[in-house]
């Protein structure tokens, strides 16, 4: 199992360079001139030409990708156009946000989503198992931004409840994890149903009831584990998902997070923050599927006694 762990963790590698690379050629061919953007309109041009030339910008595409690979191997990962503060020293302070927004949507959908699921299958086609996925539809078509803005006309505008504005206190991430959990409940809902309606039709679920096993153990003993391998993934998914969407959230409710900045940074084409800003993303995101991966094993008995096997046959051998 740890030699599997590792070598996930050293996949990681190629897929931060591919990701990095494809970032750093689509901000080179966008335009605008970061030198204009730092210096302003009233520099001279010696001035802009001078910038260039210090920033590297006048060499070649290549020559300037393996120059900021290497210096992000040994952790300098650069300064920021638009602020001039190091680009790592930035993220961290913003990483936070979006982190605690991704994580409290997922838990929020989870909690929700997956007993309602559970319960939708063993009601199939009564009413609970109707509404539960009229409003599963709903929340999956409805785009997030729409929601975000109904949020804050309701519960912020007219009641008075909650904060709309800002990352002060808890209260102020209430509406932004509520927005944010809508599309991964909804996907938790239908995965929880769907695969549950497969596993209690299987055989063995039909001989734990001849056996006289009460329902809450047939239910969520047997039927949920089995049925959980699915779900885990999608809840994995929709992590990484997560933290892509709440860019979206996050101008709505104008939280001080990574989205927010990757915005501020396309809009003035602050490469070094907007690839690093991207990396970080994406590094979540695949420790995020390493986890998902560690799940299974202790979720489903049968890929744990293959690495038990592997492992006892080496021993042997």
């Amino acid at each position: 199992m740890l030699k599997y762990i590792i070598k996930r963790i050293l996949w990681i590698i190629p897929i931060i360079v591919g990701v990095s690379f494809i970032i750093f050629f689509i901000m080179d061919f966008t335009p605008g001139d970061p030198a204009i953007m730092i210096l302003g309109e009233g520099a001279k041009s010696e001035e802009y030409e001078a910038l260039r030339n210090e920033l590297g910008l006048n060499d070649n595409f290549f020559v300037r990708y393996i120059r900021y690979i290497s210096n992000a191997v040994r952790g300098d990962l650069g300064k920021s156009y638009r602020t001039n503060i190091p680009v790592f020293q930035e993220i961290i302070s913003r990483l936070s946000y979006t982190l605690n927004l991704a994580v409290v949507s997922t838990i929020i959908a989870i909690i929700i989503g997956l007993p309602v699921g559970v319960v939708s299958a063993v009601k199939q086609y009564r009413a609970v198992d109707n509404i539960s996925l009229g409003i599963s539809l709903v929340l999956t078509s409805m785009p997030e931004f729409w929601f975000a803005l109904m949020c804050i006309l309701l519960f912020s505008l007219k009641l008075k409840w909650l904060p709309s504005l800002g990352a002060d206190s808890w209260k102020h991430f209430i509406l932004p994890a509520a927005t944010a959990c809508t599309n991964t409940l909804a996907s938790i809902l239908r995965m929880t149903r769907s695969t549950m309606l497969e596993v209690i039709r299987q055989d063995y679920i039909r001989t734990a009831r001849a056996k006289g096993a009460p329902e809450r153990t047939v239910i969520f003993g047997h039927a949920l584990r089995n049925a959980l391998l699915p779900v885990v993934t999608i809840i994995g998914v929709n992590f990484g998902l997560a933290l892509g969407g709440a860019i979206v959230v996050e101008q709505v409710f104008a939280l001080p997070g990574l989205g927010q900045l990757m915005i501020n940074a396309v809009k003035s084409k602050d490469t070094p923050m907007v690839i690093a800003s991207v990396l970080f993303s994406a590094i979540i995101a695949s420790l995020v599927n390493l986890l998902v991966d560690i799940v299974y094993v202790y979720i489903d008995p049968r890929l744990k006694s293959q690495y038990s096997a592997v492992k006892a046959k080496k021993v042997k051998i």
